[in-house]
């Protein structure tokens, strides 16, 4: 039941980091991108602005490092992009791993706990017989009791673990668009520069 215990704290911690975290607008803010190409366009994307944006939010993060190389070529910029992008990944996936071992493990130590108490009851039947059938029945009960205790964290994590990989499997999208949008309108005025 200890064990159990603290596993429901930390499933309640991580709930509660991750949706203060996982909010799309501090990742992803609306109009990032139409500031950053208005400061492309009036050319006043300099070094200091792109260390700010670099440190302004994970799609600024994103970004940044595309335009850091943007001049080298279309498949150097996609390429630190997509390194930027999987450190960013990486980041929103923070303690979901945590979440799904205990999503897991949390029923398998209420069996344990189930478990070891029938055994004490099978104990307590070989020194006293089966006589005490209140005895017998409030030791089965206090051995499910685990069991009970470990799927009341399990189904919560299970739910929240899902619902965790499906809001940043939605962000990343929402990363992945705003990139290409920006990646686009860049190399595609390359080209009409180039061919006038």
């Amino acid at each position: 039941m200890v064990l159990i215990s603290i596993s429901s704290v930390v499933v309640l911690a991580i709930c509660i980091e991750r949706f203060y975290t996982l909010n799309p607008k501090k990742i992803a803010p609306p109009h990032l991108l139409a500031t950053v190409w208005k400061q492309l366009k009036g050319g006043e994307m300099d070094a200091e602005r792109l260390k700010t944006l670099r440190q302004s939010s994970p799609l600024g993060r994103i970004l940044a490092a595309g335009l850091g190389n943007a001049y080298h070529g279309r498949d150097v910029m996609k390429e630190s992009i997509q390194e930027a992008a999987g450190h960013v990944v990486h980041d929103l996936e923070r303690y979901l791993n945590t979440l799904g071992t205990i999503a897991a493990i949390a029923p398998l130590l209420g069996l344990l706990g189930t478990v070891v108490g029938m055994i004490k009851v099978f104990a307590e039947i070989t020194t006293q017989g089966t006589g005490n059938a209140s005895a017998l029945a409030g030791g089965i009960s206090e051995a499910l009791i685990t069991t009970a205790a470990g799927l009341t964290v399990a189904i919560p994590a299970l739910v929240m673990h899902r619902y965790f990989t499906g809001r940043i499997d939605g962000i990343v999208v929402e990363l992945e668009q705003e990139t290409i949008k920006l990646v686009d309108a860049l190399h595609s005025e390359e080209h009409t520069e180039a061919g006038s």
